[in-house]
């Protein structure tokens, strides 16, 4: 399988959550191909195939499969000029911002490599291309969508996530790797009106301005140093003329956490501090809130992290294994390994030239030249990346299928 030439397609036609249908479709050809069986229509476009080879453990490999609403600046020779429209009409450009099209790409060259070696291990392998990783919960509508009714229920559950670390660079962060994730749609109320006249309306861009502000906070006043915890606006929209007071405004919030006791506490203080805006202002009702996604803590058994580790250090050279520490970042992997009951290992897989990565850290602007994940200018180097993440997952899932 020409590995590079599948990345490349894949990149440059991204798909929104649960819109994957053509990914979907490549992938269900190329696991067709390679003679697994086969299920398709997941939780819509999720795809899974499983490859039986004897007596033996059950092991999941997962990748995901959803791109970003973020407009390509790379400038790569296959870069996405894809765009879909949204609800209200619009059209919105589309990336793989993230790195899903590596993932998939890693994972089909693993299901070659091992279908490929069927002599050297025993057991069953599931492979798992997940759809809406980045917005709906795709993992856990898997679940829902019977997904172990359909397939094996795995002893272990394997993945990986591409990240701008030098590439040809592997590693997982024993417990708690990745944050929790809450995000919430809000809408503040006013009373629109016309720009000359504010006395007689309540402007909802300045109530949606206090609030973007005091939000700051939470964190900063009211969880303690030695604590994690992150709060997002990551969008606020409101009004369509700049005379015009708007009726209501828009925030979309997310935050992040590593415990309960924390989550809990910043959340209570970002409703608070929403509510009291709202009623600062005057506002004629209170903020509706809707919650989107939910993800709970990405937490790695440390035990099958150490072994997954181990064997990467014999693979690729100790030099090789990275330690990420614990991420703020957030994933919904965790829910395929708490529906199995099995232990999770999910471990970062670098992607950046390294040589750009040295030099930055030699100036001190790894910040600023160093495109991260969701970034317009997020473009793993295809190798050593995909050739890398393909022998780690064949690698870690050999630990398993003895």
């Amino acid at each position: 399988m020409d590995l590079e030439a599948v990345y490349r397609d894949l990149h440059a036609h991204p798909e929104l959550a649960f819109t994957e249908h053509r990914t979907a479709g490549i992938v269900a050809d190329r696991l067709t191909e390679l003679g697994l069986e086969v299920h398709t229509g997941i939780a819509t476009t999720g795809v899974v195939g499983v490859l039986r080879n004897g007596d033996g453990p059950t092991v999941l490999l997962r990748a995901d499969m959803d791109a970003l609403p973020v407009r390509e600046q790379t400038g790569l020779a296959w870069a996405s000029t894809e765009t879909v429209s949204d609800d209200d009409g619009n059209a919105v450009p589309l990336m793989h911002a993230c790195g899903h099209d590596i993932h998939i790409t890693c994972l089909l060259g693993a299901v070659e490599a091992l279908n490929g070696s069927r002599g050297e291990w025993s057991g069953t392998l599931v492979a798992l291309f997940q759809p809406a990783e980045e917005h709906g919960g795709g993992a856990q509508v898997m679940v829902d969508d019977g997904l172990y009714e359909k397939v094996p229920v795995p002893d272990v559950v394997l993945g990986q996530h591409v990240v701008p670390y030098p590439a040809g660079m592997v590693g997982a962060h024993p417990g708690a790797a990745m944050a929790a994730v809450d995000t919430m749609e809000v809408t503040l109320h006013g009373r629109g009106g016309h720009g000359s006249r504010p006395e007689t309306t309540i402007d909802p861009v300045v109530m949606a301005a206090a609030t973007v502000m005091r939000l700051q906070t939470v964190v900063s006043r009211e969880i303690a140093p030695q604590e994690t915890a992150v709060v997002t606006v990551g969008s606020l929209h409101a009004g369509t003329k700049n005379n015009i007071i708007a009726a209501e405004a828009r925030l979309g919030i997310s935050v992040r956490s590593f415990n309960e006791e924390v989550r809990q506490r910043v959340l209570s203080g970002v409703n608070r501090v929403i509510e009291a805006e709202s009623q600062a202002s005057g506002a004629p009702k209170a903020p509706d809130l809707e919650w989107g996604e939910r993800y709970p803590v990405t937490v790695n058994d440390p035990a099958s992290t150490e072994r997954v580790n181990a064997a990467f250090a014999a693979e690729f050279g100790a030099d090789s294994v990275l330690h990420p520490g614990a991420l703020s970042g957030s994933e919904d992997v965790g829910n395929l390994a708490t529906a199995a009951g099995a232990p999770l290992v999910y471990w970062m897989l670098g992607g950046a030239d390294p040589e750009t990565v040295r030099a930055a850290m030699a100036a001190g602007t790894v910040e600023t030249d160093i495109p991260t994940n969701h970034s317009p200018f997020f473009a793993p180097l295809p190798q050593p990346t995909i050739d890398t993440g393909v022998r780690a997952l064949v690698v870690a899932a050999r630990e398993w299928l003895a």
